[in-house]
């Protein structure tokens, strides 16, 4: 960090503060039968950085009931609307699953079904099932022709999922209490006792 102020340290504090409270969690694995779907949440913070407005995406992959890739990264440039983000987070997030798949394919385990991936801007997932490109949508050519190519082939969909269902906010941005602790659970991150 080039330019450290006293609302970075404090920041840092409570990050720490977070951790030394939840040491005892963990990531519990489910060991219900062969799971054979993989699911992605994923979101945005359109514009979150209050130096550069770029965004940060996040991810959660499920593979069955386990979480079993998860991320949080800023975009490397700046989105013009919210659509925009969301629609990088979903060519992102594709290349990751896609990367899984193959993983899995080389461990011979193979899925039956296309990954599915839930993001919570309705705007965002139309062009990938609607072969029109409009004008304002052309800046983001490449990531558009890659994801929809990968829904044309059928090994992957992409679905809207209601935000107060969007797990991926765990990754992106702050969250009340309760909304933490809701994801935690969705994630499978539990403190021992509670297992």
């Amino acid at each position: 960090m080039h330019a450290p102020r006293t609302t970075h340290l404090h920041a840092l504090k409570r990050i720490f503060r977070y951790l030394r409270g939840t040491s005892e969690y963990g990531l519990f694995l489910h060991s219900t039968g062969s799971p054979t779907i993989v699911i992605a949440y994923l979101d945005t913070d359109w514009a979150g950085c209050p130096d550069g407005r770029r965004s940060t995406i996040g991810y959660a992959v499920f593979l069955g009931k386990n979480l079993i890739s998860w991320r949080s990264k800023k975009q490397p440039t700046v989105s013009k609307s919210s659509t925009e983000a969301e629609y990088r987070a979903v060519a992102y997030t594709a290349a990751e699953t896609i990367w899984l798949k193959q993983l899995l394919a080389d461990l011979d385990y193979f899925l039956r079904r296309p990954v599915t991936l839930y993001c919570d801007n309705v705007s965002a997932t139309y062009p990938t099932s609607n072969p029109v490109q409009h004008d304002r949508s052309k800046h983001i050519d490449v990531d558009y022709h890659f994801v929809r190519e990968m829904v044309t082939s059928g090994g992957l969909r992409v679905r809207h999922v209601p935000t107060q269902l969007q797990v991926a906010d765990i990754v992106t941005k702050g969250l009340s209490n309760d909304l933490l602790g809701k994801y935690r659970v969705n994630l499978s991150i539990i403190a021992p006792s509670t297992g």
